[in-house]
């Protein structure tokens, strides 16, 4: 990997990064391989955003995939991390959403901003964001992807009772409000040849999650493929996380 100086790094992290990006053109992207330390480091660039205070490049470096930044005066080169002061969020190239289309365990919401979530039935985080969905629920359309984690040994089976509720008001309730000790969780019955059908839908949303590179929940994306800090997302609807 190219080593830069590290306190540029220091010094953008205290830069404020938009959500919003707009891919590079081919063009801007030649002018960037023209660089001196582009072309004698051996560096291609497969892809370019501009993210508003810097510019964030998937290259190829002497045939190693990698991410770094550019500082908007060209003058720069980052790597490691880069965060934004409002959120805390990493600065990442988009990831391609289509691989998440009509794999969801089911859709929250009728509003029109739409938003993909990842979640983990026994994940404290994301019980803490569910809290706030009846305030948003006529505002977003979050496509709900089960990710339940190694480390929470009831994650798998409350998915599952969860997907396998008939009604949208059903599939909502149970996920807002179903622990271990839910009676009707502890005494559920799923039909075998149904429960088949429950696992493999769970497993293909967890391989969704893996190509998307989701390490942990709750991980929410836009549908162009940004990270989004679900604190960030509700203040944006005027709800101050408590």
């Amino acid at each position: 990997m190219i080593k830069m100086i590290k306190s540029i790094f220091i010094a953008l992290v205290l830069v404020s990064v938009a959500n919003a990006s707009s891919k590079l053109s081919q063009n801007e992207i030649k002018e960037i391989e023209s660089l001196p330390l582009f072309q004698g480091a051996q560096v291609s660039i497969k892809e370019g955003y501009d993210k508003g205070s810097v510019y964030i490049l998937n290259v190829t470096v002497r045939g190693q995939s990698d991410s770094i930044y550019l500082t908007k005066d060209k003058k720069y080169l980052i790597s490691g991390d880069v965060m934004s002061t409002q959120d805390g969020q990493r600065l990442e190239i988009p990831v391609d959403m289509s691989v998440t289309k009509d794999k969801e365990a089911f859709t929250f919401g009728t509003g029109k901003d739409e938003y993909i979530l990842f979640t983990d039935t026994e994940c404290p985080y994301c019980k803490k964001f569910e809290s706030y969905f009846s305030q948003i629920e006529d505002k977003v359309k979050i496509k709900i992807f089960f990710y339940p984690l190694a480390s929470h040994s009831n994650a798998k089976d409350i998915s599952l009772y969860i997907m396998n509720k008939k009604s949208y008001k059903d599939k909502v309730d149970a996920l807002l409000n179903t622990t271990k000790d839910t009676p009707a969780f502890v005494n559920r019955k799923i039909d075998p040849k149904e429960l088949k059908k429950l696992e493999s839908h769970l497993t293909k949303q967890m391989e969704v999650a893996n190509k998307l590179g989701v390490r942990g929940t709750p991980s929410i994306f836009d549908p162009q493929g940004n990270k989004v800090s679900w604190v960030e997302m509700l203040k944006g609807y005027g709800i101050t996380v408590k």
